[in-house]
């Protein structure tokens, strides 16, 4: 018996992408009018190596979208399961994301957020408008390393932590 659902369309492809598991990053950056800028990404992806590049998609519709321009700095944020609070903050009312002390600006004002595992800190080099999203790509300039962490997924619209298995 196959206890599969059918699904078309809209619903076939938002139930297909559910159970397709997605590491979580947060994307962070400056507004023209000096504001700090920031959004949960899953679709993250390395692009090159040499030059470093990396790839994340968004909705051009995002409070952070004006602060996506090509020459602009970008701090890609690899988010852990103890910085898990750091994703949930991003993707939660734009207006409320960088009150608290989760955060400090470097030197040149770019929002970095404090307990990512990772920082890569880079310039976008292209956005390429796909229909109301775009593919941003950055060369990444340096990074900083913070603590050692778990993986963080994304998977079933929760959070989670995979399971080694070989155990």
């Amino acid at each position: 018996m196959d206890n599969s659902a059918a699904t078309i369309g809209i619903d076939a492809f938002k139930s297909a992408f559910r159970r397709h598991a997605a590491g979580v990053a947060v994307v962070t950056s400056i507004a023209p009018d000096g504001r700090p800028v920031g959004f949960t990404a899953t679709s993250l992806a390395s692009l090159a190596a040499v030059p470093p590049l990396a790839t994340f998609n968004m909705a051009q519709i995002s409070s952070s979208w004006p602060a996506i321009t090509v020459g602009n700095l970008v701090a890609i944020h690899m988010i852990g399961p103890r910085s898990r609070h750091l994703a949930e903050r991003m993707a939660a009312d734009h207006d409320l994301r960088f009150v608290g002390d989760h955060w400090h600006a470097d030197d040149s004002g770019l929002p970095l957020l404090d307990g990512a595992t990772a920082i890569a800190i880079g310039r976008i080099i292209d956005v390429h408008p796909v229909h109301n999203n775009a593919v941003v790509v950055v060369e990444i300039d340096h990074g900083i390393l913070g603590d050692e962490d778990e993986a963080l997924i994304y998977h079933e619209r929760a959070y989670m932590r995979p399971h080694s298995l070989d155990n």
